[in-house]
């Protein structure tokens, strides 16, 4: 059973992870700090009965996924919050600062862009460009196919091509993604280019 597993690994696992997908989803501190603490605290009420191939990250996003979404209903107005992407690591710009400002215009473009978005558009999108997570695992957290999940994920990226029209876009450092431990259906396959725009277009299948 999953359950012989400490919780104590699986929080300090996954806790910085899954607060800064909420911090994403809801672009507030206070809030996101609310719902990952809820987020760990259902998963410690049920974690003893996951089996032991159980994806415990994916059912983490799940988990963070229902109450983000929960929490979104029960608001009386809908938010769309204007503040632009916090990086965690900057490098210095070897084109000057004028370039650098630019970058910074589009990094703030898209983060307002990606939270105007549809709420489970935006999720998906979030889930699979700066987390990587697949589209089964997507599909779980939003109670629908994996099919519909990448569906998501299409008409997200859509939306925010056409609403950045030609502005020039950050590059894939530019916007946060991390490195997980995710499982062999979550890593890229070996023929996959090192590095990915968060931008880059998955059509339906």
């Amino acid at each position: 059973m999953m359950g012989a597993q400490p919780f104590e690994t699986i929080v300090g696992a996954h806790h910085g992870e899954i607060y800064r997908y909420l911090r994403r989803v809801t672009s507030r501190t206070a809030e996101a700090e609310d719902l990952s603490q809820e987020t760990f605290l259902r998963a410690y009420r049920a974690y003893r009965t996951l089996g032991p191939q159980a994806n415990v990250r994916a059912w983490l996003f799940a988990i963070a996924t229902n109450l983000s979404r929960n929490h979104f209903r029960s608001e009386k107005r809908r938010r769309v919050a204007h503040q632009a992407v916090s990086l965690e690591h900057r490098e210095a710009d070897p084109e000057g600062p004028e370039h650098e400002a630019r970058l910074g215009e589009a990094r703030a473009l898209l983060e307002i862009t990606v939270q105007a978005l549809p709420l489970k558009q935006r999720l998906a999108f979030i889930m699979r460009k700066i987390h990587d997570l697949d589209y089964e695992a997507i599909g779980r957290s939003l109670d629908c196919s994996a099919e519909s999940a990448r569906a998501h994920v299409f008409q997200a990226l859509r939306k925010i091509r056409l609403s950045l029209n030609g502005q020039e876009l950050p590059p894939a450092g530019g916007v946060e993604r991390r490195a997980s431990p995710a499982g062999p259906t979550e890593r890229r396959g070996a023929g996959a280019p090192p590095s990915e725009s968060p931008l880059s277009m998955e059509r339906p299948r």
